[in-house]
């Protein structure tokens, strides 16, 4: 059962084995027909450039292999074209260390992600890393746009955000020296919640004793100032609108603000947007209540500072306002009243870089939350790039503070950043193959939030050196049929064969055919290959180190005997299904050693003279003989007289040798039985000598001593056969005697008590007998079941 067992998870591991090969060796299944095409497979593929590489029968695409396969097979390393990928840094400005106090730095000075641009030459399936730098620069600038709801349910709110430029300018200059603010407002689309409303409800959607602007979608109020007394002013002359529904315009508000950067007056610095308002929001669809179907374009549409298309347009749908946002590295901070804080915090999750702060219900606290999102957006950095180019991936890993590592989508991002703080990311690029526009491409890396970005452009290697120096037309090439380059013919179109000696309406012709036959009577290219132009080509194993050849691919190098289950015993090769066997062995499958030193005796004779030596083993002549020398005779006398003290001490801890048991007799494996029956018999094919020993006192033991091959064999019985000693007998005896005799006397007491014990019953039962004075014949407790009845009145007459 166990062998069957290792037989199975054998042939279960020789077969996934293979599997496993079969599954790995991209460079063989890819049938690469020049070097460029091979490279492109993987980094594990080369191409052999050797003319003389390929044996008969071998295609053009055998060239392409794994790289130690390539050179087990023969082809040298100086031969075998394997390009890497590199890279170069073309702009590596250092990061701005810079101290508080130090000179005022313009913003395109100011430096916090390094290095800046990189070129990379990508190798296919080979990945290329860049390190990335990235350090929060102190004093860095920043740019705060306000776009508050104007609509009449914030008029309270409106009251507060009249003093809040200068209020907010000195706030922020804790942060930054460079702090610009601006302003803009929106309340809904003119078209929707008045369709059926009259003109003087356009004019004054109030009620009759308020004030109120007329409703529009947006109004870029004041550009971005670093004067915060004019942000007092302006918008302290704003007025409250008001619509019918309850969800605003904000939509478009925030879509005009990210990409009308003019108008607003937006630098390459921090970009801030408070988005402030107490209701909810529409979005793309919307707009067809009031039958506005065109989406919107994501373009700006300011005239004299008024968005003019929200009539035409329809509101942006959140992934066109995240992707704007992100393009125009514009931080959201979302500063709502409670009831909304649900339905915004969802929001929040759909647009990276993004903050929900908390609105009181008159602003009063918007100070405060202002500055406490900042922090919070600028205490975590996320990488993002631009689309990827066909077949080209890209992996982060952070390193950020406290030696914290992240892999990964986690490994785009750094969080609690302090200002002055550095981290560092590690990007791998891999490249699959070549694109089909067979050019340059270009990507960019860039941290959310912020304008800097890192570019990187991207060469693909998508043929090998040898290539420029192919020969066009080359007469090694069948009459100029091919290009000769990397060793090997690029066949013209329509062309095909090694050397392109064949058209391919001519490939499967009969006449051709015959060619690729061994004779009439076997298969084209002994079923082992293809016929192209005449020639065979064979079939190609996913196995790389097996291979078919020969003109009629009638050869191979994995069908020779096999010995210890490897082929050619491990000692010889395997050519056309024949061993060839490396010096000092022979034999169909190289398992015959001619070496005799194997065979030499301890007296430097071969088989101590009574063997031959045949394989490296001593085959034994005379048959009493075995051993690896043909030493050891189990038969012979004296056998038994010379294992006695060893076999003693180690079955049964006694004998001579039993202080010096582990040193001196080690040499046989010991097997105890339980009785003489099961001592092995002379039946084996090895000598068996039986043997019995006594020892000091006097008590004897059997076993049997064996030589199986090299193995030393003695099975013992494990219990010694001792006679009885002499005066143990005859106190037994008298032992047993005295026991008998006490129980004959218990015996006759019990039987003599039990005697007089009847008998004094008996008498007294005799005794009860004479003293009855009812009638011995009669029971006195019997009673008739016949019931006599006269009648009183019945006189005899």
């Amino acid at each position: 059962m166990d062998l069957k067992l290792l037989f199975m998870s054998t042939l279960f591991g020789i077969i996934c084995c293979s599997s496993a090969q079969q599954e790995g060796n991209e460079c063989i299944k890819a049938n690469a027909l020049s070097c460029g095409e091979c490279i492109q497979v993987g980094a594990k593929c080369g191409w052999c450039t050797d003319t003389e590489f390929l044996k008969q029968g071998e295609p053009t695409s055998a060239r392409c292999d794994e790289l130690e396969s390539l050179m087990k097979r023969g082809c040298d390393a100086a031969r075998i074209e394997n390009p890497h990928g590199s890279q170069r840094i073309l702009k590596n400005k250092a990061v701005t260390n810079r101290k508080k106090g130090a000179e005022k730095l313009r913003p395109e000075d100011i430096t916090q992600i390094q290095p800046q641009k990189l070129s990379l030459n990508l190798r296919s399936g080979e990945p290329q890393n860049i390190k990335l730098r990235f350090k929060r620069a102190e004093d860095y600038p920043i740019d705060l746009y306000y776009l508050m709801d104007l609509s009449y349910s914030m008029k309270d709110d409106l009251e507060n955000v009249k003093n809040l430029g200068t209020s907010l300018m000195k706030e922020m200059s804790k942060i930054t020296s460079d702090f610009r603010i601006g302003f803009g407002s929106f309340v809904e689309k003119t078209v929707m919640p008045y369709i059926s409303t009259t003109p003087a409800k356009l004019l004054n959607p109030c009620t009759v004793d308020q004030n109120c602007t007329s409703p529009f979608s947006y109004k870029n109020v004041l550009k971005l100032t670093s004067n915060g007394h004019q942000f007092n002013s302006l918008v302290g002359k704003q007025q409250i609108s008001g619509n019918l529904d309850s969800p605003e315009g904000g939509f478009d508000a925030i879509m005009q603000v990210a990409v009308c950067g003019e108008h607003i007056g937006w630098r390459n610095v921090t970009r801030l947007l408070v988005f402030s308002t107490d209701a909810g929001f529409h979005f793309a669809g919307d707009g067809k209540l009031g039958g506005i179907v065109l989406p919107n374009d994501g373009r700006c549409h300011l005239e004299n500072n008024m968005y003019t298309m929200s009539h035409y347009y329809d509101y942006p749908s959140i992934a066109h306002l995240v992707q704007k946002l992100s393009e125009n590295n514009i931080q959201t901070i979302f500063a709502v009243t409670e009831e909304f804080q649900p339905v915004y915090k969802e929001l929040k999750n759909l647009i990276p870089k993004s903050a929900v702060g908390t609105l009181s219900a008159n602003s009063s606290n918007v100070i405060n939350l202002i500055v406490d999102a900042y922090n919070s957006l600028s205490s975590e950095v996320i990488l993002e790039n631009s689309k990827l180019p066909e077949g080209v991936t890209i992996t982060y890993q952070s390193h950020c503070k406290n030696g914290v590592v992240n892999e990964g989508e986690s490994g785009r991002k750094c969080s609690n950043i302090s200002i002055g703080d550095e981290v560092s990311f590690n990007i791998n690029i891999t490249a699959q193959g070549c694109p089909k526009q067979d050019k340059p491409e270009s990507i960019k890396i860039k941290p959310l939030g912020f304008t800097e970005e890192v570019e990187i452009l991207l060469n693909f290697i998508c043929e090998c050196d040898c290539h420029k120096q192919g020969i066009k037309n080359s007469d090694m090439c069948h009459n100029g049929n091919g290009t000769f380059e990397c060793g090997a013919c690029r066949c013209n179109k329509g062309r095909v064969g090694r050397q392109c000696e064949c058209r391919k309406d001519e490939v499967s012709t009969e006449d051709l055919d015959k060619n690729c036959r061994k004779d009439n009577g076997t298969d084209i290219c002994s079923n082992n290959g293809e016929c192209v132009c005449g020639t065979c080509e064979c079939k190609k194993r996913d196995n790389p180190e097996e291979r078919y050849s020969g003109k009629f691919c009638e050869c191979d190098n994995f069908n020779c005997d096999r010995s210890n289950n490897k082929l050619c015993g491990g000692h010889g090769r395997c050519e056309c299904r024949v061993c060839i066997c490396d010096a000092n062995y022979t034999g169909s499958a190289c398992d015959c050693s001619l070496d005799t030193s194997t065979c030499l005796a301890s007296n430097k004779q071969i088989c101590n003279g009574r063997g031959n030596c045949e394989c490296g083993t001593c085959r034994c002549t005379d048959p009493k003989f075995q051993g690896p020398t043909c030493e050891i005779c189990p038969t012979c006398p004296g056998v038994c007289t010379e294992h006695k003290e060893c076999v003693q001490c180690r079955a049964f801890g006694t004998g001579e040798k039993k202080d010096t048991c582990e040193r001196d007799c080690s040499y046989f494996n010991l097997i105890k039985v339980k009785d003489r029956d099961k001592l092995p018999q002379p039946v084996q094919a090895f000598p068996l000598m039986h043997c019995k020993e006594r020892d000091a006192n006097d008590c004897w033991f059997y076993y049997t001593y064996a030589v199986n091959n090299t193995e030393k064999e003695v099975h013992v019985v494990e219990t010694l056969e001792c006679p009885a000693g002499p005066d143990i007998i005859p106190i037994v005896a008298g032992v047993v005697t005295g026991i008998v005799l006490i129980g004959l006397a218990l015996l006759l007491i019990w039987k003599l008590l039990m005697i007089i014990h009847d008998r004094r019953e008996f008498a007294k039962f005799e005794k009860e007998k004479m003293n009855a004075k009812w009638d011995t014949g009669e029971n006195p407790i019997y009673k008739s079941a016949v019931t006599t009845v006269i009648n009183p009145k019945y006189e005899g007459k």
